[in-house]
């Protein structure tokens, strides 16, 4: 591990900004391994922080039962052999306080917080001609230059409240899953309102039902939801990971589609076949297999499950029937059955008894999908006419995905061009990472990649490493610039569009297409190609000195 730390800036004289060689918005996995990185070749940079540690989306979401879905061994840097080996999961599945502890040990580790500033949220991002650099803002008042800035600021990280009317009349308690208090909520003898039944939710209801007097749910549309099967982790499974984490990682990277291949506790390669070629006795096996090995593994079952509407729907009824198996009630079972959309074609949720918990005598599912909720009043929830009165109200209405934290910046490149204006319709952005008109600006788990369908971990360390040589190619002098030519964006989008043709993802109204927010248009915002066909975008990307670029590179990087 190396021990350097970048060099701090002079302080500016009066009236002047400070002078950083990168400004880094966010401090979750990504923003701290830029971070990192730029700090190795002994660069000044200051990264901005909104909240009052490290953490990103796990310093937010608090809510009961947060932890991630994905497999703990393979939700981690893979960067550092020796953080590897050190670092040991309490559990298969790393719940929120543990993912937190970690990311505040890698801090620790490799030494960041001297170039931190928390309790910041960056208001706006200023391109300056003359220099070839940016002017920063934040809402504390710091004014800051940076010849480069580097978005981390996550694709599920801008929580969203719908405008419910009434909204300010209600008096009881609010709470918002995306933007948890620090401190412990207990719930115990209250009447409590949960709106939303996505991930974030289906964590939070089973926890929230053991407390309260009562629980309404309140559900527009059903999710598909798997088991995760967590437990503490198997030490067996433990020892043998980090004898091949090399390999292991490796495997992740070019063999998987969405980057994490654990199934039964062993490395298991996508199936390549489709699920219509084989017996239904055949699929049938691979489906009950990966039920009972828990968690996200359909993602490598039959290669077809996404892009064949027959080849779905087996996977879907499948789902639909241990859906039925799990709860009592018929008439409860048929609203949590979803039949609207494809299976997968929304983020699939993973969770611990959540078909159960309706099983309890009290929890009430409310269907919301013909009878919206008409307002709220002073003391509750009114649908169909009648009132829910609660004494709290916890909405898990998801996240403005994937653009939102961007758009909520006011990012100006050259002559002033405003970015969401230049996103407007769709975001264009070549190879997820940078726009036409706003150089030496970058983008970590934006849109036009594929974050938003991959583990998230591989995906943050691979832009980093991108953009990190990138920087280091063209410097940090007074020349140094990049930006995409406008025929390179206009290819990246033109085979993002030639990669997802087919795809059921459109056949949903999910976050993978905006279509959730009010007035958000609605397009595909992520990369369908997969891990290893993006790794070789970016490695043409980077082909003949970076060709596909326009760039400026300063003196002493080319001397170099």
């Amino acid at each position: 591990m190396s021990s350097v730390v970048s060099r701090q800036s002079p302080q500016p004289a009066a009236g002047q900004a400070q002078q950083f060689d990168a400004v880094i918005v966010g401090a979750g996995f990504a923003g701290m391994y830029m971070l990192h990185r730029l700090q190795q070749r002994g660069l000044a940079v200051r990264l901005f922080e909104a909240g009052s540690g490290v953490g990103g989306t796990w310093y937010w979401n608090r809510y009961p039962g947060a932890r991630v879905d994905v497999e703990s061994m393979e939700y981690s840097y893979s960067f550092d052999e020796d953080l590897q080996q050190e670092w040991s999961w309490s559990e298969r599945y790393a719940a929120q306080p543990e993912l937190l502890e970690y990311m505040n040990h890698c801090a620790d580790r490799f030494k960041l917080r001297p170039n931190m500033q928390f309790d910041t949220r960056v208001t706006a991002a200023v391109y300056d001609e003359d220099t070839r650099g940016w002017r920063i803002s934040t809402d504390r008042g710091d004014e800051v230059s940076a010849k480069y800035c580097i978005l981390a600021t996550g694709f599920l990280s801008a929580g969203d409240v719908p405008a419910f009317e009434g909204l300010d009349d209600y008096q009881g308690n609010t709470y918002l899953t995306s933007r948890w208090p620090h401190e412990e909520v207990d719930f115990s003898g209250q009447r409590v309102a949960v709106i939303g039944t996505g991930s974030s939710a289906i964590q939070a209801i089973t926890i929230i039902a053991k407390q309260v007097e009562h629980l309404y749910v309140f559900q527009r549309t059903p999710s598909y939801s798997l088991p995760l099967r967590n437990g503490p982790l198997d030490r067996d499974f433990e020892r043998r990971v980090k004898a091949m984490y090399p390999e292991w990682r490796r495997r992740q990277r070019e063999e998987s589609r969405a980057g994490f291949i654990a199934v039964n506790n062993q490395p298991m390669a996508p199936n390549d076949k489709s699920a219509l070629e084989v017996s239904e006795q055949e699929r049938r096996a691979d489906y009950e297999m990966r039920w009972e090995s828990g968690g996200l593994c359909y993602y490598s079952s039959f290669a077809d499950l996404l892009t064949n509407q027959e080849a779905n729907e087996t996977l879907a009824e499948f789902v639909r029937e241990k859906i039925r198996e799990r709860v009592d009630d018929p008439e409860v079972a048929e609203l949590l059955t979803p039949r609207d959309y494809p299976i997968m074609a929304k983020r699939l949720c993973a969770d611990t008894n959540y078909y159960e918990t309706y099983n309890r005598d009290n929890v009430t599912l409310v269907s919301i999908k013909d009878a919206p909720i008409e307002r709220l009043t002073e003391k509750g929830v009114v649908v169909r006419g009648q009132e829910y009165a609660v004494d709290s109200i916890v909405f898990a209405t998801g996240f403005d995905a994937v653009t939102g934290a961007i758009s909520r910046i006011d990012v100006r490149g050259r002559n002033g061009a405003n970015l969401n204006d230049h996103w407007e319709g769709a975001p264009r952005a070549y190879l997820g990472l940078m726009s036409v008109g706003f150089p030496n600006l970058f983008f970590l788990d934006g849109p036009c990649a594929n974050g938003a369908l991959v583990s998230p971990m591989l995906l943050s360390e691979y832009q980093v490493e991108w953009v990190d040589r990138c920087i280091a190619h063209i410097g940090t002098g007074e020349a140094a610039s990049v930006e995409p030519t406008q025929a390179a964006e206009d290819a990246w989008m033109q085979h993002m569009h030639d990669v997802s043709e087919g795809s059921l993802l459109y056949l949903a109204n999910s976050w993978y297409m905006g279509a959730n927010i009010p007035g958000k248009p609605r397009a595909l915002l992520s990369y369908l190609g997969g891990l290893e066909a993006y790794r070789q975008q970016c490695e043409a990307g980077e082909a003949d000195g970076y060709g596909k670029l326009v760039v400026t590179r300063s003196r002493e990087a080319a001397e170099a």
